[in-house]
């Protein structure tokens, strides 16, 4: 049986090579709408968004990462950030930007466009916040470089699911 959602999850991978062609705003509204129907502690959605095209704010993120060649060639950026003034518990309000994040992985596969989840910026947050003109009420989590993917030939296996199980109680094991 055919399950979308299933196929996004397996299909997914990170991309890091783009075509250079520009990501239309729709689409990029369509994956930050999916990020937002993230389940988030007391529905307190504390995740915000800074959508990036322009080229020279595009070069400024990118020397502040490991990551900037990534940067570079993603037509688009999506910052993820938690609003501090609306977070309730440290964890759970970043276990939600996981889940946000993930969300919109999803839907840029859903939408045939490619995507990385980048994390290594973190190390620079301030400057990212002078450079995208915010405060340190937003607490940066993420950035997703997007495009369209140059390529789909990486391969990734994953380990049998019994090395992931430590034990099951209770139920029917068959």
């Amino acid at each position: 049986m055919n399950n979308p959602v299933q196929d996004a999850i397996r299909n997914r991978r990170s991309i890091r090579e783009f075509t250079g062609e520009p990501v239309a705003a729709d689409l990029l509204r369509r994956i930050v709408t999916a990020g937002i129907w993230a389940p988030s502690g007391l529905n307190n959605q504390p995740w915000r968004f800074v959508i990036v095209r322009d080229r020279e704010i595009r070069e400024q993120l990118a020397r502040q990462t490991s990551s900037g060649p990534v940067i570079l060639a993603a037509p688009a950026l999506i910052v993820v950030y938690l609003d501090t003034r609306v977070m309730y518990n440290a964890v759970k309000d970043h276990q939600s930007a996981g889940a946000c994040m993930q969300n919109m992985l999803l839907a840029a596969e859903e939408l045939g466009l490619g995507a990385v989840w980048l994390g290594q910026i973190l190390q620079n947050k301030d400057q990212v916040n002078a450079i995208l003109q915010l405060d340190n009420q937003y607490d940066l989590m993420a950035v997703l470089a997007l495009g369209h993917p140059l390529h789909r030939n990486q391969q990734y296996q994953r380990k049998p699911l019994a090395d992931f199980i430590l034990k099951e109680i209770g139920g029917n094991q068959e």
